[in-house]
């Protein structure tokens, strides 16, 4: 596979071999061109294509504010058979998310969401969420005179539209940093402390490879944005693992 490493440095490579990738997508940048990037001009797929040479297709969905793991397939054919994965929920996906409050340590979110702009069917839509830290910050909000925020591991087992974010909207823990979906009292105090970004982040993925039915495990270290609010919570990035 020919690889040009001075093209888009920026770009993290996972994991490459000749069917796929796994690539570290920065917050910030779109995956592809569609009815939600209006005025955008670059593009993740474009910078993978200059990347590796070929033709690249994702084979699941990144919001252009989410960072970390985004699986790519070289082929239709490995396109196919890691779609078909997604599908029967075998793909394991890991998140790291910041919420507003102390929600309970164990909890699961069954609410059912739509397909986003356009797409008004609901279809079922399940997310787990396991709190791994709480902070209380020494700023106003709501009438209180301390924030309180949660650090938590997001398993989503379906992939609707901007499910993480909607479902802790639902759960009133809204995501920090999410300008559509959160509360912006929460995300001025981030904005205050120079987190500027959304704080949602791909931390691992797990698949079977598609042509060897190796099981890999991959894992994109936080950037250094989100370290810095990782640290709120007296957590160190090399400590996720």
């Amino acid at each position: 596979m020919r690889r040009d490493d001075s093209a888009d440095a920026d770009i993290s490579v996972l994991h490459a071999d000749e069917y796929l990738a796994v690539v570290d997508k920065p917050a910030g940048l779109a995956v592809h061109d569609s009815r939600l990037t209006r005025g955008e001009s670059a593009f993740l797929v474009d910078r993978l294509r200059a990347r590796f040479g070929r033709r690249v297709h994702p084979a699941h969905r990144l919001d252009r504010a989410t960072s970390g793991c985004l699986l790519v397939a070289f082929d239709g054919t490995t396109a196919a058979a890691l779609g078909g994965q997604l599908m029967s929920r075998s793909v394991a996906k890991r998140y790291l998310a910041v919420c507003r409050g102390w929600p309970a340590i164990d909890f699961t979110v069954d609410h059912p969401l739509d397909g986003g702009p356009g797409k008004k069917e609901k279809k079922p839509a399940q997310t787990h969420f396991v709190r791994l830290a709480t902070v209380e910050l020494d700023m106003p909000s709501e009438g209180f005179s301390t924030s309180r925020y949660g650090l938590l591991r997001a398993m989503p087992t379906t992939g609707r539209f901007r499910q993480i974010r909607r479902h802790l909207k639902h759960a009133s823990h809204h995501l920090i940093g999410d300008t559509s979906h959160g509360d912006g009292r929460h995300n001025r105090n981030f904005r205050m402390l120079g987190i500027h970004r959304m704080l949602l982040h791909a931390w691992r993925l797990e698949f079977d490879h598609p042509h060897d039915g190796r099981r890999l495990t991959i894992t994109a270290p936080p950037d250094t944005e989100f370290s810095k609010a990782l640290r709120l919570f007296g957590v160190e990035p090399s400590s996720l693992g």
